[in-house]
Order: structure tokens, then C-alpha cells, then sequence
């Protein structure tokens, strides 16, 4: 009764090894169709379709057939040319069930590498010799057969060690008991059905691993470019809606007792709203350049109308488009959070430059209080990507307290071959 009961559960494993193995296929189906129409797109688009369809994903039942092989071995079971056939039909059953075990197990990473997998794996060994030992002739087609399991299960530098051992150990005992004539036909196709198995089944899954690395790279680069853009959009509307909030602030004091200085403030509200409108359509299309100068006026004028005196300071070489870029951003980031948060009567900017490096230092007497943390870093949001922008581009930027009160940015940035090029060519010849 107890084996009538593992004959049931070897069934029942068998059933669900074919329904996974059904779902794998349905699913495969499914990304097969979306890869032939994402091709027809391509090419009504007039593009270049995808590269290749990885194909259904390979299980045990891509080995089946092979135990075809053993067919000899069971025609001589039926035929009673086989001395004991008991032992011999219990012998064969015991071995397509290993193999099928085996084979099974081998296509998932996990399973292939338990130990049970290599304990299956050393039966079928032995049981093997047994057969080949006893009978002999048609039994020995099971060497090829136990190749091909070995060849599924094992990878690594185990595995060409393991064939030539496999293929020196059959064609000996197929010489021993076979005769000479087919030690070298049992030892080839043993040689052969491990290694261009373990062949086949690792670049099989090596395209499958490099075809899921690309999805992931392709996941991670939209996500890194939607970071990027967010941002962008935050830098840009961060400041450009403070500016307009405090100059319309300004423009509603001014207007009981002076006009013309509320139409004045106006007027820039007018000026930093389409500039603003400029600035997103060329964010959104990729091709935006800040500029340090810009920046530094749109700050002068940001901080006057919020009532906070502006002190600007500059010296060193000129810089290239990308570090004044860069370093726009941090002035447009700092005057926002000055006006703000800080509650300063004095802002002061200093751009100096050395032969390797630029400073950016951004200065105020408020409450030196820091920005509220939206995320982990230095600041807010917007301080967060700055330091990470200028982190990509070699440099770095520090923000807090200044030890007489006040907040300080401070952004360094290395100069750029250009940049040193330029400023040799700009220096004065000593002759």
C-alpha cells in the first residue's frame, strides 16, 4: 500500500510539474504576441523591430524524449531476453523516475543546487552501473542518459571535470562488459550528451539573465530620468513661484501709497511668468542651459522685493556653460529657501575660482534654521538633488548653520579642461 502511495505522489508531482509547465507556456504566449506586435508597429513606424523573441521558457519536458533511448532496454524486458525481469522493469522504473527528477529540478537554480538534487543525481549513478554491470548490451544506452541529467544539473567548473570522469567511467564498463567495440560509442555519446546539455541549458539561461538585466537597466533609466525631470520642474517652479509670490506681496503693500511702484512690481511678475513658461517648454524638450549671470540678477531682484539686501562678490576664470549651469541651479535653490525661510535682512553671494576648483557661497543673517527634510540629505528636496547633480559632476555641496548665525550653501566644483585652457589663453603674456 505504501508504494501504491508513492505512485500516487510521483503522480501528483508529474501533474504539477505539467501545469506549471502549461503557465510557463501560457505566459510565454502572451509575450509573444506583444513582441510580434510591438515588431509590426516598429516597422509600419518604419523603425527597427525588436531583436530576437527569447522563445518559451525551457523545462524538464524539453529532456523527455531522450528516454527514448531505453527503449532497447524494454523491448528486451518484453521480449524475456532479459534475465530477472522484475529487477530489471523495477531498475528501469526507478531510473526514468530519477531522471525525470532530476531533469525536472535542474531548470529552477534553487532546486538544482539542493542537495537532494545531487543525491538524486549519485543514484541514478550507481543504478546505473548496477544495470550496465547485470545486463550489459542495450542497458548500457543508459550512460548517455545519465550525461544528459548531469549535464542539466551540474554548472560551474565541476561540470567538464565530471563529463571526462562520466565518459572514462562508461566506456570502461562498457568494454568490461560489453566489449571494446562499443567502449568508445558509449564514452562519446556519454562525453557528448553532458556537455553540449550543460551547453545548450546555460545559454539558454544566460540570454534569458541578460534579457532581464536589460529590462531592469531599461526600468532603472526611466526611473532616473523621471527623478531627473521632477527635479528640474522643481528647481524651476520652486523659485519662479516665490519670486512671484513676494513680488505680488510687495506690489499689494506698495499700492495704497505708491502706484507706479506696485505697477512696477507688476510689470516683473508680468516679465518672471513668462520667463517661467520659456524655461519649462525647454526643460520638457531636454535642452535648457542655465546661466550663473541670469541667475544672479533674477536672484538681485528676488531678494530686493522681498526686503533682503543683496551683496554679490566674484572673482576667478571664466567658466564653462555646464558649471555656471550647475552652479545657477544652486544660486536659484538658495535665494529660495533665503526668501522663504530664513528671514534675512542680508544676503551674500561669492563666486571665487582657483586654477582647479570654483566656490559658490550663498550667506545669510536669518535664523539659521535648515530647510525641513523631506528626504535623506542635506535640506530639502531641492537641496537633496543639487547634491546630488554636483556629486555626479565631481563636486559637492554642504549647507547649514554659519557659526555667526545665518544659513550657508557652500557648492565646489572642479574646473573642467576647458575651463583651465581658457584662462591660460585669457592670461597676459609676461614678455
Amino acid at each position: 500500500m505504501s508504494g501504491w502511495r508513492r505512485v500516487r505522489c510521483q503522480a501528483r508531482a508529474w501533474r504539477a510539474a505539467r501545469l506549471e509547465w502549461k503557465a510557463d507556456l501560457d505566459r510565454w504566449k502572451a509575450e509573444n504576441e506583444r513582441f510580434k506586435a510591438a515588431s509590426r508597429d516598429a516597422r509600419k513606424r518604419g523603425g527597427t523591430p525588436a531583436v530576437s523573441d527569447p522563445g518559451p521558457p525551457p523545462t524538464g519536458f524539453a529532456l523527455l524524449p531522450w528516454l527514448l533511448m531505453g527503449m532497447g532496454a524494454f523491448a528486451n524486458l518484453l521480449q524475456g531476453r532479459t534475465p530477472d525481469p522484475l529487477v530489471g522493469g523495477l531498475g528501469l522504473f526507478a531510473f526514468n523516475s530519477l531522471y525525470i527528477y532530476v531533469t525536472f529540478r535542474s531548470f529552477d537554480r534553487t532546486r538544482r543546487e539542493e542537495p537532494r538534487t545531487r543525491v538524486a543525481l549519485l543514484l541514478m549513478g550507481l543504478l546505473t552501473t548496477g544495470l550496465a554491470v547485470g545486463y550489459g548490451g542495450n542497458w548500457l544506452m543508459f550512460f548517455p542518459l545519465l550525461g544528459l541529467a548531469t549535464g542539466a544539473a551540474l554548472r560551474g567548473p565541476w561540470l567538464g571535470r565530471s563529463g571526462i570522469l562520466l565518459a572514462v567511467y562508461a566506456a570502461a564498463l562498457s568494454g568490461v562488459r560489453g566489449g571494446w567495440s562499443d567502449a568508445t560509442n558509449i564514452g562519446y555519446a556519454t562525453f557528448l550528451s553532458t556537455m553540449v546539455t550543460a551547453a545548450i541549458l546555460g545559454l539558454s539561461e544566460a540570454v534569458r539573465e541578460l534579457r532581464a538585466a536589460r529590462e531592469e537597466l531599461a526600468r532603472r533609466a526611466v526611473e532616473e530620468e523621471r527623478a531627473r525631470f521632477s527635479r528640474d520642474l522643481h528647481d524651476l517652479l520652486g523659485h519662479t513661484l516665490s519670486v512671484i509670490v513676494v513680488k505680488s506681496e510687495a506690489a499689494r503693500r506698495l499700492a495704497p501709497r505708491d502706484m507706479d511702484a506696485a505697477l512696477g512690481q507688476i510689470t516683473d511678475i508680468e516679465s518672471v511668468g513668462r520667463q517661467a513658461l520659456t524655461e519649462i517648454r525647454e526643460a520638457v524638450t531636454g535642452y535648457r542651459e542655465g546661466s550663473l549671470a541670469t541667475e544672479l540678477d533674477r536672484a538681485r531682484s528676488a531678494l530686493t522685493a522681498a526686503g533682503v539686501e543683496p551683496v554679490f562678490r566674484r572673482s576667478g576664470t571664466a567658466l564653462a556653460p555646464q558649471t555656471e549651469a550647475l552652479l545657477g541651479w544652486v544660486v536659484r535653490e538658495a535665494v529660495t529657501n533665503v526668501v522663504r525661510h530664513s528671514d534675512a535682512g542680508r544676503c551674500e553671494i561669492t563666486v571665487t575660482g582657483t586654477a582647479e576648483r570654483v566656490r559658490l557661497t550663498v550667506t545669510d543673517d536669518g535664523s539659521g534654521a535648515p530647510v525641513s527634510r523631506s528626504a535623506p540629505g542635506i535640506g530639502g528636496t531641492g537641496l537633496t538633488g543639487l547634491t546630488e547633480r554636483l556629486a555626479a559632476a565631481g563636486g559637492s555641496l554642504t549647507a547649514g548653520p554659519a557659526p555667526r548665525g545665518g544659513f550657508t550653501v557652500t557648492a565646489e566644483l572642479p574646473l573642467v579642461a576647458q575651463e583651465s585652457a581658457a584662462a591660460r589663453s585669457a592670461a597676459p603674456d609676461p614678455s
